[in-house]
Parts: structure tokens; C-alpha cells; sequence
């Protein structure tokens, strides 16, 4: 399958500090990627060097088949780009930025614009900088679709909207999806959002290890379990158990492995631990157990 977006070998860093390094990942065309993370993991500079306004230390990004450092304009013009914000001119009119965007874009969809904006219920010569947060959150995603956009990059669509105005952009984000033929790449920190939308997930850690897998495979394959111990020698993280932590007063451990296999784990490296009953998990809760919460 051909990749809108490939990751190889990539490093960076500021100063000393390391973000990255060897960090390797690609987006499937035609697939919807969550990029997860916890605050300071690098999504957003990642996002940064996918785009250009960045060079990479080492390794190489593609985007829609040119390096990353050197999108051309036409490639740059297949990419709705959402990042650090819901950022629009203030001093112009619904009307009036719809006009300046238009120009820019030879696929553009002027109907996509005014049918998420009309929702508004407000006029045409409404400025943008007497709207709410949401308000002008609609205004710069109705310009994003309104791109008609082969691969949309987003970087935290949620950020300032409340429940209704997400629920709003993601029902509008899966009808155009339905058209067919586009690749979203997306950063969230509401990771419920993630569960009817997404067909893949990256987990990035610190240092730029990740683990990618088909969603559907992640909540199948990752468990949580109670346990007791015998002593004050609870199992720690060790590559079968990927984290350890307490669930309300519960300790609980996470593994990917499955009853059998852990159970024979924990005999082998960790006989004081007796493993107990498989605890159900939203999405939000698989996350942190994974990530953990710190």
C-alpha cells in the first residue's frame, strides 16, 4: 500500500536534547492515523518537520511522495493543514476569508465552506473576531474542507471546542472521508474521539520509540489485569508487562500477552504476584495504561 506519509530513520533535536531518534513510522493512503502521545513526546514538532518549517537532524520524511523539506506547491496545495490552533484572520468576515482562501486552491469547494458555516446561523459579513472559540473553529475546518484536501495533517482539532462542536467536526469529517481517496493524519488529546474514527494508531513515547498497529488489533490484543501479591515486591514493567499502576485503589498490571501466557510470566519471573480477573477498558483507559499516567 502506497504511504502519504513515510518516516524513516528520522532525528532531531534542540541543542543536546534529543527529540528523536531513529524514529521510523508511515500513513497508509487512504487510512485515518491517530498520532498519541502524552505533552512532550514531540507530535507537534513532528508535525512541524512533516511540513517543512523544520529540517530533521538525520532521516528522512516524505509527504505525498517529495521530502518533506521541499513540498512543492502544488503537493502543498493536496494538504489541510490544521496546526497549533483554530488560527483564522480576525479583522475579516465569514464572507470575506472564504473569498481571500479561494484563489489558493484549484479543487476548491466553496459548498463545503458555507455548509458547515452556515450552521452558524450567522450573517456572511459576521466578523471573525467577534466569534466564540467554537465558532471560529468552524470557520477554519469549513476552510480546510472546503480545500478538498487529499491528506489532511491535523494537529489537536479539539483544542477550545466542547463535546457538541466535536461531535460536529468529526460527523463532517467522516462524510468526506466517504467520498474515498483521503488519508488524515491526526493529533488529539480526547482519545474517545479516536474510537469510531480511526483505523490506525501510533503510540509515541519520549525519545521516539513508537509501537503502530490497526486499532481494532490494539483493543483486542491489550488487557488489564488485577493482581495480589504475597510480600511488598509488586511486578514491575519488563517488557511482557508493559506498565504497572494502581486503577481507583486496584493495582492492576497491562500486557499485551494473553491469560495463559502472563499467567506462566509471572510464575516464572514473579511467583509472589497472583494474577486476578481481566478488567474492562475504554479506549482513554488503554491509553494511559500503555503510556501511563505521568
Amino acid at each position: 500500500m502506497t504511504a502519504a506519509i513515510q518516516v524513516e530513520q528520522l532525528a532531531h533535536r534542540y541543542g543536546q536534547r534529543f527529540i528523536y531518534q531513529d524514529l521510523s513510522f508511515s500513513v497508509p493512503e487512504g487510512k485515518v492515523v491517530a498520532l498519541l502521545g502524552k505533552n512532550g513526546v514531540g507530535k507537534t514538532t513532528l508535525i512541524r518537520l512533516l511540513m517543512g518549517f523544520l529540517r530533521p537532524s538525520a532521516g528522512q520524511c516524505q509527504v505525498l511522495g517529495e521530502p518533506s523539506h521541499a513540498l512543492s506547491p502544488r503537493t502543498r496545495a493536496r494538504i489541510g493543514l490544521l496546526f497549533e490552533g483554530h488560527l483564522a484572520y480576525d479583522f475579516m468576515t465569514i464572507a470575506q476569508i472564504e473569498r481571500f482562501y479561494r484563489p489558493f486552491y484549484r479543487r476548491w469547494r466553496r459548498e463545503l465552506y458555507y455548509d458547515l458555516v452556515d450552521r452558524l446561523g450567522l450573517s456572511p459579513d459576521h466578523k471573525i473576531g467577534d466569534m466564540s472559540c467554537g465558532q471560529r473553529s468552524q470557520v477554519v475546518l469549513g476552510l480546510i474542507f472546503a480545500q478538498d484536501p487529499d491528506l489532511m495533517i491535523l494537529d489537536d482539532y479539539s483544542m477550545g471546542l466542547d463535546a457538541g462542536y466535536r461531535r460536529l467536526f468529526l460527523d463532517y469529517l467522516r462524510r468526506f472521508l466517504d467520498e474515498g481517496g483521503k488519508t488524515v493524519f491526526v493529533t488529539s488529546h480526547v482519545v474517545q474521539d479516536m474510537e469510531s474514527l480511526v483505523d490506525e494508531v501510533i503510540f509515541l513515547q519520549r525519545g521516539g520509540a513508537v509501537k503502530q498497529l490497526p486499532l481494532a488489533d490494539f483493543r483486542r490484543q491489550f488487557r488489564c489485569f488485577g493482581f495480589q501479591v504475597e510480600g511488598d515486591a509488586p511486578p514491575q514493567a519488563d517488557g511482557l508487562i508493559e506498565n504497572v499502576d494502581l486503577h481507583g485503589r486496584e493495582p492492576v498490571l497491562y500486557s499485551f500477552a494473553a491469560p495463559e501466557r502472563l499467567a506462566a510470566h509471572l510464575a516464572t519471573h514473579w511467583p509472589q504476584v497472583r494474577l486476578g480477573d481481566e478488567q474492562a477498558l475504554t479506549l482513554e483507559d488503554a491509553f494511559i495504561g500503555l503510556t501511563g499516567k505521568y
